[in-house]
């Protein structure tokens, strides 16, 4: 069963096995890291029941970084990278491996959050976090303009090809 919480929008797998691409997801409201690291930090300690002692995020996803939040009983350092996934968001723990998450874009519309939320609390062994907020579609191209697979039969599905018009 996947955990939702409501405030922040986040999703965790219950098992946080580490077998995943991820651990779970967050939708934040805003790209204002100072106004949104809060309330994520405090919901990740009250569903793990430890502290959240560091946030790694990547620097071009997110305006106004501080360089620590306060949380009960600690500042919690915040550090960032200038390369890697800006879609994604590292959680340092106290007593346990950290928790990697999806960030979902703060203007994706609500079906589309919450069908990643779930996705990403679902177990996401070998899939790609662009694959989660943006699922390639059956003999569709990816976003990157490479072509997907199909399910079944496992040959490269294109576009239809285009046929000479008739004259009648």
């Amino acid at each position: 069963m996947t955990a939702l919480l409501s405030e922040p929008r986040i999703s965790l797998n219950p098992l946080l096995d580490r077998k995943g691409t991820v651990d779970g997801a967050w939708w934040p409201n805003t790209r204002d890291a100072a106004a949104e690291l809060p309330d994520l930090i405090s919901a990740v300690d009250r569903w793990l029941g430890r502290a959240v002692l560091r946030v790694g995020l990547q620097l071009q996803a997110w305006d106004n970084i501080p360089h620590r939040i306060p949380a009960p009983g600690r500042q919690v350092r915040v550090g960032w990278f200038r390369s890697g996934d800006p879609n994604l968001i590292v959680l340092n723990i106290a007593g346990t491996e950290p928790v990697t998450l999806l960030v979902i874009p703060a203007g994706t519309p609500h079906g589309e959050a919450v069908a990643a939320l779930a996705a990403a609390a679902a177990g996401t062994v070998g899939v790609r976090p662009a694959d989660i907020l943006h699922p390639p579609g059956e003999g569709t191209s990816d976003r990157d303009g490479s072509l997907c697979l199909e399910n079944e039969g496992g040959h490269v599905a294109g576009p239809e090809p285009v046929r000479p018009a008739t004259s009648a």
